[in-house]
């Protein structure tokens, strides 16, 4: 009877143990289950573009786009269902998209997208960049510029081709104020003398279809062109690239800038942008910034 009852306690011990394991190892599982919640933004972008720009599904799109999506885009309306309206056109004209770089920034996802067969956005083919704001597990806002793709540019790059590989994610901050700095002395108050500080021996592999390699093209084009960027709305970055969204001045017209930058070693060494007007009456409120 002695030993009946020290095996049965054992074997509470032992379930006691097992069930302790258990729960611990469920909690872990919830931890990383919600660590990849936060890491999958990504994914949940990729999944929504996929839906909308490839795959013309509208079940996954109300399942990734929030039903009050908030649309940036001067040229549609907000809300999910305008967005949804599109695809049969989309699918009609056998819509394409290649997105060649991809960063997050806490619960904002920058691509940088390329879109074929675009007529619907005034071209055959246009280059954009695009922020998307993701809010639990679904896109809740978004924001673009869009502009025709360049057969020819002035320095021989495409505007989408160049380092696509993230490195440095620890040097992020320190690489979001480089470029802050950047855009504020040279983009913003124009001090020139500034632009040294910020890029090393003149190295600046330039994407922008309109200007060539160099600070001192870039210079020229911004006495000539009068560009100018006036309000800084957002930095985004993830290790070595970082994008400003600006408001700005282009040939005496309210602009939306966008700008995504290369650093490396602490420098500014690559530059990719997209440019668009701002219309004067947009199919919502919300504004592009």
């Amino acid at each position: 009877m002695k030993h009946f009852i020290i095996g049965i306690v054992s074997l509470a011990f032992l379930i006691s143990c097992n069930n302790k394991s258990k729960s611990e190892s469920d909690t872990q599982k919830n931890t990383e289950t919600e660590v990849k919640v936060i890491e999958s933004s990504k994914d949940i972008v990729k999944k929504g573009m996929d839906a909308l720009f490839k795959d013309f599904d509208e079940i996954t799109m109300r399942a990734y786009f929030h039903k009050d999506y908030i649309q940036h885009n001067p040229h549609v309306p907000s809300g999910l269902e305008p967005v949804i309206g599109l695809l049969p056109a989309l699918k009609e004209a056998n819509f394409g998209y290649t997105t060649h770089r991809m960063i997050q920034d806490g619960d904002l996802v920058l691509t940088h997208t390329s879109y074929q067969n675009a007529m619907v956005f005034g071209a055959k083919e246009v280059v954009a960049f695009n922020i998307w704001r993701v809010t639990d597990g679904k896109i809740t806002e978004h924001w673009d510029a869009i502009i025709p793709k360049f057969d020819k540019t002035a320095s021989g790059r495409s505007q989408t081709d160049g380092m696509k590989i993230i490195t440095d994610k620890e040097k992020t901050d320190e690489n979001k104020t480089i470029v802050k700095g950047f855009v504020t002395e040279a983009l913003m108050k124009e001090d020139f003398s500034k632009m040294d500080n910020y890029v090393r021996n003149g190295v600046y592999d330039q994407h922008n279809p309109l200007v060539n390699d160099g600070l001192e093209a870039l210079r020229d084009v911004i006495a000539v062109s009068g560009l100018k960027n006036n309000q800084m709305h957002k930095v985004i970055g993830e290790g070595n690239f970082v994008l400003t969204q600006c408001e700005g001045i282009w040939n005496g017209k309210p602009q939306a800038i966008y700008d995504l930058f290369r650093v490396a070693d602490g420098t500014i060494v690559e530059h990719w942008d997209v440019i668009q007007e701002i219309p004067t009456e947009m199919a919502h409120n919300n504004g592009m910034f």
